[in-house]
């Protein structure tokens, strides 16, 4: 897996960017904004430059930037995470920041269900680390804590292009009880493990809301050899599966002809090896049979269309033979500790 087209590190590679505006996260503050505003910082596109592009402060830059500090003092900003979670790693990425990065960067974390004040009480999860310029940097930190906010500091002043944050959503299993969720869905914790083919994208898949466009789902190449393509998503939780959705939005001439959906208890605690739950995904329970898509539309299969297959942990959807699908809905409930 990458982010623009660098290797991700082994922490982020099995988490979701909880600092997504995509997913929810959203700005609360900055100490200021003169040549950039910090709602670009957290956009899930690479990170680009237009030579040449200047607004009424100065150059255009596509992230976060503040103005250069003629007093003591550093710069930071304060953002609201997607959701509640457990943070594994950031990623600070300098693109295009050459004369103007930040010389280092640490980051603070709190748990504010209803938003940080003077008041917060704010823990530190990365100390402060250099950064260079025009690169993307990585950094682990090891916490089980959950948090809702993430403060950036940055020293003295500059830009950062993109801030990721990388976790695991904290869904409460005991608050939600008996309800239906999505058990798939990326803001609960479920994730994709592997798939056969993303060329056009695919993180976007489990992601909340409707797509906006053609680019905001999962679609593969066009095919040109026997078979179909796939991808395998480890639930937010075990559980029993009641519906399943498949939106095709905006996929018009190139939405799949059908689709078919397997599922399988691997176990809470299951090697996640994607080789290995790749090749057992072939056999697993068929849990919705081949059934005929049809273009930019909303189609939710229910009892009369699903076979139970008890609690599961993983799914793993076909399109046949290829194309595009928008977003991916597996609702369901927890299932209870001990049952089979």
């Amino acid at each position: 897996m990458t982010t623009d087209g660098v290797s991700l590190p082994e922490f982020a590679r099995n988490a979701i960017n909880l600092a997504s505006a995509g997913l929810g996260a959203r700005p609360v503050f900055a100490t200021d904004e003169f040549f950039a505003p910090l709602e670009r910082m957290l956009q899930d596109s690479a990170p680009v430059y237009h030579p040449g592009v200047y607004d009424e402060n100065g150059k255009w830059m596509d992230g976060w930037e503040t103005r250069r500090r003629r007093g003591p003092g550093n710069d930071h900003a304060i953002v609201a995470l997607a959701t509640n979670g457990r943070i594994h790693g950031f990623e600070v990425d300098t693109a295009h920041f050459t004369g103007n990065y930040p010389a280092a960067c640490a980051i603070d974390a709190c748990l504010s269900p209803i938003g940080p004040d003077e008041r917060t009480v704010w823990t530190e999860l990365l100390c402060a680390r250099p950064l260079g310029p025009s690169a993307q940097h990585f950094f682990e930190v090891r916490s089980e804590e959950v948090w809702s906010h993430v403060r950036l500091r940055i020293y003295p002043d500059g830009g950062v292009a993109r801030f990721r944050v990388y976790g695991t959503p904290a869904l409460d299993q005991a608050g939600a009880g008996a309800a239906e969720i999505d058990l798939a869905s990326s803001l609960l914790g479920g994730r994709i493990l592997a798939y056969s083919n993303g060329h056009y994208g695919h993180q976007r898949l489990l992601a909340p809301g409707r797509g906006i466009n053609m680019g905001d789902g999962w679609e593969t190449r066009r095919r040109r050899e026997p078979g179909n393509d796939w991808i395998v998503v480890k639930l937010a939780a075990r559980g029993d599966i009641e519906r399943v959705v498949v939106d095709t939005a905006h996929f018009k001439g190139n939405y799949p002809d059908a689709c078919s959906l397997q599922a399988a208890d691997l176990g809470e605690t299951a090697c996640e090896l994607a080789s290995a739950v790749t090749a057992s995904s072939m056999f697993w329970h068929e849990v919705l049979p081949p059934q005929k898509l049809s273009a930019d539309n909303l189609h939710s299969y229910g009892a009369n269309e699903l076979r139970d297959p008890g609690p599961v942990t993983h799914v793993r959807f076909n399109i046949f033979p290829d194309g595009g699908v928008s977003r991916l809905r597996v609702f369901g409930r927890i299932a209870k500790a001990g049952t089979a």
